[in-house]
């Protein structure tokens, strides 16, 4: 084995995941956005902490003065597809003088553009098996009420107040699906304009949803 500084002998270690560049964020957001690509781009279980610890430039027990684990990365990550969809979606409620069919087509094509205009397509990480844990319960409940406004501006449509109850139901179901699809559709082509893809999905919604 060659000596420190010689030429022959360089030891091989583990590959590191290359550090991201110096962005100004605060150390939790860096840490985010470091979980945010490696999970979309390696899966969630091939990553470690320690990979996402040097992606965003620290070392791993730095990490845990800011994050318990890779699990809360995940939850903050799959709340943040949802809350300002969430956030939208009660302005929309509010504004009684607009009509509900309108308002109803706008809720779609935000939330499109929310799922799929960022960087990495966190919509994805939906489809891990570990969301189903007990864990991520406040992304389920978030998420549960974003549905639910979807079901309340479809009720409040002329189309939607003819339905009954179970109709009402499956058509919210079918129409939350489409949004939702939307995911996998924008993973097999990225490259696809988002506002038109956006506006494409709200219509064919409104279609579903019987307006």
């Amino acid at each position: 084995m060659g000596t420190p500084g010689g030429g022959g002998g360089r030891r091989v270690g583990r590959p590191r995941v290359a550090q991201r560049p110096d962005t100004g964020l605060q150390p939790r957001d860096e840490l985010l956005a470091a979980a945010a690509e490696l999970f979309t781009t390696q899966g969630y279980a091939a990553t470690t902490t320690r990979a996402v610890a040097e992606r965003a430039g620290m070392r791993q027990a730095s990490m845990y003065h800011y994050v318990s684990g890779k699990e809360e990365l995940l939850a903050e990550l799959l709340e943040s597809t949802v809350t300002p969809s969430l956030a939208c979606a009660r302005q929309l409620l509010a504004d009684d003088a607009s009509p509900p069919e309108g308002r109803l087509w706008e809720l779609c094509r935000t939330d499109v553009e929310l799922l799929c205009g960022g960087p990495h397509n966190l919509g994805g990480l939906y489809l891990l098996p570990e969301v189903r844990a007990e864990r991520f319960a406040g992304f389920h409940a978030v998420r549960a009420e974003l549905k639910d406004a979807y079901r309340q501006l479809l009720a409040a449509t002329a189309a939607g107040s003819a339905l009954a109850k179970h109709e009402l139901d499956l058509r919210t179901d079918l129409l939350f699906g489409l949004i939702e699809g939307v995911i996998l559709v924008h993973r097999s082509d990225p490259e696809r304009p988002v506002s038109v893809f956006a506006e494409a999905t709200a219509d064919a919604a409104l279609r579903i949803a019987g307006v």
